[in-house]
């Protein structure tokens, strides 16, 4: 599970958060009163933690594929152009990952401090009538006037 392995931006979660990774996913699990934040960078966390494990794995295959001690005869050139797409794409995600997750943390509020809702001012208006602007009170069945 993603949330065992480690990732290159746990150092960057623990500098922010506090805590390890492991005790950040206990506290996310905590229920309604978690941060959303937490939840949203643990999210990413996960995510660019399996990215790098995929991109750990095309690496290794291709390192045993190109072991100096192995039969030529076993190298494939289709093979490797593969583990070059399936390289590019995991190197391409965990890029992106890394970048979502640190934007995240840029621009969370430091620790301890609350993010408070934006209060926006309501302007107001009032208004009085002087006497003579203020219209006639209606008779019941008279037209009404129209003003110029």
């Amino acid at each position: 599970m993603s949330r065992d392995k480690a990732s290159t931006m746990d150092a960057e979660l623990q500098k922010v958060f506090g805590p390890p990774v492991p005790e950040l996913y206990e506290a996310a699990a905590a229920g309604p009163d978690a941060s959303p934040d937490l939840a949203r960078a643990l999210e990413l966390r996960s995510f660019l933690a399996l990215t790098e494990e995929q991109v750990a794995r095309v690496r290794d295959r291709v390192h045993t594929d190109m072991d100096p001690d192995r039969d030529m005869g076993d190298l494939s050139a289709d093979k490797l152009r593969a583990d070059a797409q399936w390289l590019e794409a995991a190197l391409d995600a965990r890029d992106s990952y890394r970048a979502a997750l640190g934007e995240l943390l840029r621009t969370m509020p430091p620790p301890g401090q609350l993010a408070r809702p934006v209060r926006m001012a309501q302007l107001r208006t009032t208004a009085t009538l002087s006497p003579s602007a203020a219209p006639a009170p209606q008779r019941p069945g008279a037209a009404r006037a129209h003003r110029p």
